[in-house]
């Protein structure tokens, strides 16, 4: 049975799946889902995710929404294959944990809402960016990445000395903000930045940006536009 998932390329929380799909070495079908026009409140999408969000993830007869239980899902599931994401000691699993919640509760909400606000908003909705919110959000986000780096002085990722889901969960809001003016809040953190370069630099993760450029061209021409340069804005 082939893998699906099921969600607009730009997505955080679709390239948090797609990036453990390629850490995984696992083939799937990306179905696209065109958030501006309302296709996400629409079938066959509802009837995978019943709050009308992204992404939506089908494996054979299992369907599942929200992209942290997909990707644990993957990484227990597909436990033999490609790169381990998952420690096998139950310590460092409550380790793990509460980094992933940490990611989940603290660091996502400020790492969005900058995104949204400085790169898809003007990108694919054509609005202004609210710079009060993003000044709001930086300080927030400062606060979560000071945590950050004195974990960071303990161990070479979130939840130990291997990379797991704990920093995966991490990548896509990342990678964009790399490309703003966000990136001096990890840049002045030196154990927080030497981690960034590092998570950003997995082979899987070009895995990804590479097959999000191939799926850009499938896209109508201004929309895939948009996504281009949304890709690359980590990149510069």
């Amino acid at each position: 049975m082939v893998i699906k998932v099921h969600g607009p390329v730009q997505s955080p929380a679709v390239l948090k799946v797609i990036a453990c799909l390629k850490e995984k070495e696992l083939d799937f079908e990306l179905v696209h889902v065109n958030l501006p026009a309302g296709d996400h409140k629409k079938e066959p999408l509802i009837s995978l995710n019943p709050f009308g969000q992204v992404p939506a993830f089908e494996d054979g007869d299992l369907k599942l929404f929200e992209s942290r239980a997909i990707t644990q899902y993957i990484a227990h599931t597909y436990a033999d294959k490609g790169n381990q994401l998952l420690p096998n000691d139950p310590k460092e699993m409550a380790i793990m944990s509460v980094w992933m919640e940490v990611e989940s509760t603290k660091f996502d909400t400020p790492g969005f809402n900058l995104t949204f606000e400085i790169a898809l908003k003007p990108l694919f909705f054509g609005a202004a960016t609210d710079e009060a919110a993003v000044t709001e959000n930086e300080e927030k986000l400062g606060k979560v990445l000071d945590v950050y780096e004195s974990r960071l002085k303990e161990s070479k990722y979130l939840g130990g000395e291997s990379f797991t889901l704990a920093d995966l969960h991490h990548i896509p809001i990342a990678n964009y903000l790399m490309g703003t003016k966000v990136k001096s809040l990890f840049d002045c953190r030196p154990h927080v930045s030497d981690w960034c370069a590092d998570i950003l630099a997995r082979p899987a993760w070009s895995k990804a940006l590479d097959y999000l450029s191939a799926e850009t061209l499938k896209l109508p021409h201004e929309y895939g536009l948009c996504i281009s340069r949304l890709i690359n804005m980590g990149h510069s």
